[in-house]
């Protein structure tokens, strides 16, 4: 009974001790970081280290490269480059077909990305580049919104103008092609600052332009995984590819600036899609598809048929046609037809307004 009643009595004395002393310390070291290097919880493990609190104090600073999400397309933006590090996006058929037109979309900081680290339209204004979309307009067309949130700055990188309007053109032109033949297709962009040799040394060097300070890349990348169908066994097709920032021209083959996915992983510093289970047998894009892109007659059909559209008055609708026959390329009969019913809209306008001046 008295060895119970000792032992009782010493428990008691323990914890009264050890609550003392880490009153004690808690009090001296004013937060009381010492103390918790000293006890320890129930169930033994160790509480926080004291340089583990001091670090967090105040937090750790932020990036901002937290994927922000919009209607159909990701990204991760670069604070200091003002420029998206990645943009995701998914494309099927039913995507590239609406009635959303760019005519109505304005390029605009992106609302979410803080303005002390946003780019502007001044800075692009007068700097030799174009404003390149990561995620195209033309991949949003099922939607007015989606459409309209690709021409957030966020989303967008100095581009050299003949390659936004040409080659990198063509790459877009070709992944809603893709659609055709598989009915999911997701795609990676963004830019690259690679480095370059002078006098056997590597260096990593870029223009910036505006006020902002806007990082004008050397390379652009996509990356391109395709899909069947969900209910295909066919292996996913995966291709990786890197263009230089320049004027290319139609004699280059995409094949030419594939490269491997880890190779691009390496120069990028990112890991593209991580939950792809890369022991599976995935293909090589190019193997499986054409990675053809468009030629010169084709593309320049394709754009003139574009600008039938655009045209205001008969006098511009006109000069389509001369432009299109100069370079050297004969319109097809869809690009006639289009034209002829054009030109009665316009011709059909154009007699309408006179009478509405002299009614006024």
């Amino acid at each position: 009974m008295a060895a119970k009643s000792f032992a009782s009595r010493h428990r008691d004395s323990l914890r009264f001790l050890n609550g003392f002393l880490a009153g004690a310390v808690v009090g001296a070291a004013g937060a009381g970081l010492t103390a918790l290097q000293l006890l320890r919880r129930r169930d033994g493990e160790p509480h926080e280290s004291a340089e583990k609190v001091v670090l967090e104090q105040f937090g750790f600073p932020l990036t901002g490269t937290e994927t922000r999400r919009y209607t159909n397309h990701a990204l991760s933006y670069d604070q200091a480059k003002r420029v998206p590090r990645w943009v995701l996006e998914h494309i099927s058929k039913d995507k590239i077909v609406g009635d959303a037109d760019r005519k109505h979309c304005k390029f605009k900081p992106d609302p979410s990305v803080p303005s002390a680290f946003s780019a502007l339209n001044e800075d692009y204004v007068g700097s030799g580049w174009s404003r390149g979309h990561m995620a195209p307009a033309g991949n949003n067309k099922f939607s007015s919104k989606a459409m309209a949130e690709t021409f957030y700055l966020s989303n967008i990188v100095p581009q050299d103008f003949d390659n936004n309007s040409g080659y990198w053109n063509r790459i877009e032109m070709y992944c809603r092609e893709l659609t055709e033949r598989f009915e999911d297709v997701w795609i990676v962009s963004g830019p690259l600052t690679l480095p370059h040799t002078s006098d056997g040394k590597k260096t990593v060097s870029y223009q910036v332009i505006g006020e902002d300070n806007v990082a004008v890349p050397s390379h652009l990348y996509k990356v391109i995984l395709a899909r069947r169908s969900p209910e295909s066994t066919e292996p996913l097709a995966l291709g990786a590819f890197v263009v230089p920032n320049t004027a290319i021209g139609f004699q280059s083959q995409l094949t030419e600036f594939q490269v491997s996915l880890q190779d691009l992983e390496k120069m990028s510093g990112l890991v593209f899609f991580p939950r792809l289970d890369r022991t599976t047998n995935i293909r090589n894009i190019c193997s499986v598809d054409t990675c053809k892109l468009l030629g010169f007659q084709e593309f320049t059909l394709y754009l003139s048929t574009r600008k039938i559209d655009g045209a205001r008055s008969v006098a511009r609708l006109e000069k389509v046609l001369e432009t299109l026959k100069n370079s050297g390329v004969e319109p097809d009969d869809y690009f006639l037809s289009r034209y002829e019913k054009k030109l009665e809209e316009l011709k059909a306008k154009e007699q309408v307004d006179p009478q509405r001046e002299n009614l006024s």
